[in-house]
């Protein structure tokens, strides 16, 4: 059943079964899906919530928020690791991560981010109490210990080197790199990252296989 987008979103529904409060984590290499299949997943599960729920019973919370900006990474002197482990805020995710668990507060406040500006937005992702089950998606929900052990499951998106490049250095075009900078970056710090992330691998509960990544498109 898992091998089906079907399968998944039961998987992904039984995670709050009861009413309790849950985090599912997508995590995978630079254009592996990630943000697809959250994305696939969130709506079909506000299409459908439990009895006595509406659609604000699932939301999505990407990791792509805690992204440090650029003016912090030129003082660090990262900017040319930008999306490396250490470009990002790992404990302010964790410590929203813990608040989402936590389930206390009425109306929670996430960072987004804006890839044309290729910069985090603060504020921009609201989760409301109603929220059951909450889907966050990112490369590094697996390196991180603090991130991990908050998480119900962690599920890797695997698509094969080949296919994910081609996608990655198609979006560094769409927007706004140079093709010949979409490929050295796609090729060079992006997948120094990926090889990071691909140790990670073995950590997961659940590995979504590349032939289903696929048909949900790029």
């Amino acid at each position: 059943m898992t091998r089906t987008i079907t399968g998944l979103v039961a998987r992904a529904r039984d995670l709050a079964a009861g009413g309790q409060r849950a985090v599912l984590g997508i995590a995978g290499p630079p254009a592996a899906g990630k943000t697809t299949l959250a994305t696939e997943l969130v709506t079909a599960l506000a299409a459908a919530p439990p009895p006595g729920l509406g659609p604000d019973w699932v939301a999505h919370v990407p990791m792509d928020g805690f992204h440090l900006a650029d003016a912090e990474l030129h003082r660090l002197k990262l900017r040319d690791r930008k999306g490396a482990p250490e470009t990002f805020d790992s404990a302010g995710y964790a410590a929203l991560l813990r608040r989402l668990v936590d389930d206390q507060d009425e109306m929670i406040y996430a960072p987004g981010f804006e890839r044309v500006l290729e910069q985090p937005i603060a504020g921009t992702i609201g989760v409301p109490r109603a929220a059951r089950l909450i889907v966050t998606e990112g490369n590094y929900l697996l390196l991180w210990e603090p991130v991990r052990k908050l998480l119900a499951e962690v599920w890797y998106t695997d698509l094969e080197r080949g296919e994910r490049l081609r996608r990655l250095i198609d979006r560094h075009v769409r927007f706004g790199k140079s093709p010949d900078a979409a490929v050295a970056w796609a090729t060079g710090t992006d997948e120094r990252n990926a090889e990071v992330i691909a140790a990670t691998r073995d950590r997961a509960d659940l590995v979504v296989p590349s032939d289903l990544i696929r048909t949900l498109g790029s």
